[in-house]
């Protein structure tokens, strides 16, 4: 079931299409303290969802792990125009009819319809199915995207500073390819490996503690309830794409060379005024030979985008996820480890990876 992208309450529907596939009118959360349109991004193309997932909007990531794909309520002829006409009077009708046929509801529950039960679960099960499907292709489409992106970080020449360029594409450099390929491949697996056998585990922990210690005031958001295994691998995917953005563009923009251009008269008095104080010690750590973007943009732009995917779908407490980010991190570190002589193919090389991957 669909839920608010403002307050994760579930709703039946997001949207109502009426006569025409262009007319049709967003529906509200029907809880009072949220009374928000349920979903906006229904209305949004590609472009804006992208953009939103860079920038970490909360919204965005409730449609696309809950509420894409879902259908519309479908409306036309005399019930669209009834609907629009008498909306309220409908509204104030069906919750008249909710308590006048509640006794009906009671009698009625002894005759289930079987079929109807079978073809909602096969439904469930198509539905869990294309999602896993989905899964694997965004996933193979990121993992290819961050292969380039580490090929072209181990490969550059060492010496050529800004004007490095990737060598040629010979059969070498294909199967550094392939090698750095399949590396980053087995680490994509074992960081959602171990953060998904964490979540697991810690999820059905707080259940426990849930039954035994019920808490005082019980939450209306439907997110546990929505729970599936393959949103925690989506969520890690979603959060690297702002990752991989920016090393993208680190990629296609390398770090400026020296410059040799005679410095203005007044700048040795400068320096020697800063000289041993904090603010040149706070500068001197943002040189390039002293900070590497790259390794901050990875590991620590890249941790923090995961733990927010994951409360995302976990709706848990900021250190739980840090604990789950940090389990990953672990199972990462062992399999980075384990292939950075393989994928490398020299010890230069190696431990470059290793320095890349390793939190």
């Amino acid at each position: 079931m669909p839920i608010c992208t403002s307050c994760t309450r579930a709703v039946p529907y997001l949207y109502t299409v009426y006569a025409s596939a262009d007319n049709l009118r967003l529906e509200k959360c029907p809880n009072a303290r949220c009374g928000a349109f349920a979903d906006p991004y229904v209305e949004h193309g590609a472009l804006t969802l992208l953009l939103d997932l860079v920038l970490l909007k909360l919204g965005v990531y409730r449609h696309l792990l809950y509420n894409r794909g879902t259908p519309p309520r479908r409306l036309a002829g005399a019930s669209a125009s009834s609907s629009v006409t008498g909306e309220s009077g409908a509204v104030a009708g069906e919750n008249a009819g909710e308590n006048a046929g509640a006794g009906a509801n009671v009698e009625e529950k002894g005759n289930v319809d079987v079929d109807a039960v079978d073809e909602g679960a096969h439904t469930a099960a198509a539905k869990e199915t294309a999602r896993w499907a989905l899964l694997a292709e965004l996933g193979a489409t990121l993992v290819l995207v961050d292969a380039f992106i580490r090929y072209t970080y181990l490969h550059i020449h060492p010496d050529a500073g800004a004007d490095a360029i990737p060598a040629r594409w010979t059969k070498y450099a294909a199967l550094a390819f392939m090698r750095v390929l399949l590396g980053t491949t087995a680490e994509t697996l074992a960081f959602h490996g171990g953060i998904t056998v964490t979540c697991v585990a810690l999820m059905s922990l707080l259940d426990f503690v849930h039954v035994r210690f019920p808490p005082q005031s019980p939450s209306t958001s439907s997110i546990r309830h929505e729970f599936r295994l393959s949103l925690i691998s989506f969520s890690l995917f979603y959060s690297s794409i702002t990752k991989l953005f920016l090393l993208f563009l680190l990629t296609i923009w390398l770090p400026a060379p020296p410059s040799y251009t005679p410095l203005p008269p007044w700048v040795p008095f400068g320096s020697d005024f800063l000289a041993g104080t904090m603010i040149e010690r706070v500068v001197s750590l943002l040189d390039d030979t002293a900070l590497d973007r790259a390794w901050v943009v990875r590991n620590v732009l890249g941790g923090m985008c995961a733990g927010f995917g994951l409360r995302v779908i976990l709706d848990i407490h900021p250190v739980f996820s840090t604990i789950i980010i940090l389990s990953g991190w672990a199972a990462k570190t062992a399999v980075a480890t384990l292939l950075s002589a393989w994928v490398g193919g020299s010890q230069r090389s190696g431990e470059a990876w290793l320095a890349y991957s390793i939190p």
